[in-house]
């Protein structure tokens, strides 16, 4: 049973009617979203569907009244709906009522989504793990991967195949490593993380000191990463290890695919940052923040709490104050951003303005340089 979810005392109680074709009954289904049912409450469903093109066997959701002729043509065997919902003509499929259609099949989808990872538990051959390591219950650690010396690594951890694990590295329970990721020694993961595919951890950050010979000579990067609960790294990310101390992500935050951080860089708590954002040294992201794609942060600059981050801007100096929105390169206040745009969008039919009244100038015998 996974822990720390807000579904805990629900998913034991559906896990025991789960079977190994992932097959649940309508009731069991109504108790984990705290819904009602309307029609028969033993049909059976085993996956997800649109309410247009959904099949027998399927689960749909009904959030946007735009979409209620389908309700009435869709072959769902169940469909979650608005308690307020009442069908104008019959219905074939069994009715689940919640308060909230879309945020309760949000939460259906996700929970869904890890019991069918968490059904995957086991050794497969070739891979490797170190006796002085060790691993707690339910684990999966798929083939040809490779989990070095002294790790720790908890409850109903997911590694898939292709994953490396240096040495000393702690991962908590409920994490999922997809294949293909690469962890470094010293590494602190905590409890329900998900890191995707071909994420690299704790590598080198870009640290060099210029020589007076023109040359550059590597600095030791000493340091390690910290990534706390809850935190989602997208495909392909690559989260560098500080020179001293600690990079650290912290708890809640969410990364797309393709973002870099730099070594001390520091997330903060439930900060979501786009693709293809780069972070340099030592900058410090505050909480809550939304960052866009393509963002480019410079070293040494702090975000405060809730600042939200235009795509492609650049962030040279920090800003200053909490909660404001910023755009552009390097970036501007939003309005002020905003502003500006209306001027540059018309400067070259200002710039022929200019030139046709230099003209009339000089037609009328004014022009000042004669």
């Amino acid at each position: 049973m996974l822990k720390n979810t807000i579904y805990a005392p629900l998913k034991a109680y559906i896990c025991r009617t789960l079977n190994k074709n992932m097959q649940f009954k309508i009731k069991d289904i109504a108790i984990l979203i705290g819904g009602t049912v309307e029609g028969n409450s033993d049909v059976e469903v085993n996956s997800v569907g649109k309410i247009e093109s959904a099949q027998r066997g399927d689960i749909a959701f009904l959030a946007n009244p735009k979409y209620e002729q389908h309700i009435y043509t869709t072959n769902a065997s169940a469909v979650i709906v608005a308690n307020d919902f009442f069908p104008k003509k019959a219905v074939n499929a069994s009715l689940i009522k919640v308060e909230d259609p879309y945020s309760s099949f949000t939460a259906l989808l996700t929970e869904y989504s890890k019991m069918k990872l968490m059904s995957k538990v086991g050794i497969e051959q070739l891979s490797s793990f170190d006796d002085s390591s060790t691993i707690g219950s339910n684990p999966y650690l798929g083939a040809f991967s490779y989990v070095d010396q002294n790790c720790e690594i908890g409850d109903n951890v997911k590694i898939f195949p292709h994953v490396y694990i240096g040495e000393n590295v702690t991962i908590g329970d409920n994490t999922i490593i997809y294949s293909g990721v690469k962890i470094y020694s010293d590494t602190k993961i905590g409890a329900n993380c998900v890191v995707q595919a071909n994420v690299v951890i704790g590598s080198d950050g870009f640290g060099f000191a210029p020589q007076e010979n023109g040359e550059y000579k590597s600095v030791p990067q000493i340091g390690n990463v910290i990534i706390e609960d809850n935190v989602s790294i997208g495909a392909n990310s690559v989260i560098d290890c500080a020179t001293m101390g600690s990079t650290i992500i912290k708890k809640g935050a969410k990364l797309d695919n393709l973002v870099q951080i730099a070594h001390n860089v520091e997330v903060g708590e439930h900060t979501v940052i786009a693709a293809q954002a780069g972070f340099s040294g030592s900058s410090k992201i505050g909480n809550h923040c939304i960052v866009g794609g393509q963002v480019g942060i410079a070293g040494h600059v702090n975000i405060p709490n809730k600042t939200s981050i235009g795509a492609q801007s650049g962030i040279m100096t920090p800003p200053k104050n909490e909660g404001e929105s910023y755009f552009g390169s390097p970036a501007i206040g939003l309005m002020d951003w905003l502003r500006a745009y209306t001027i540059f969008k018309k400067l070259p039919s200002i710039d022929k303005e200019i030139k046709d009244l230099k003209e009339k100038i000089v037609t009328l015998g004014l022009n000042s340089e004669e």
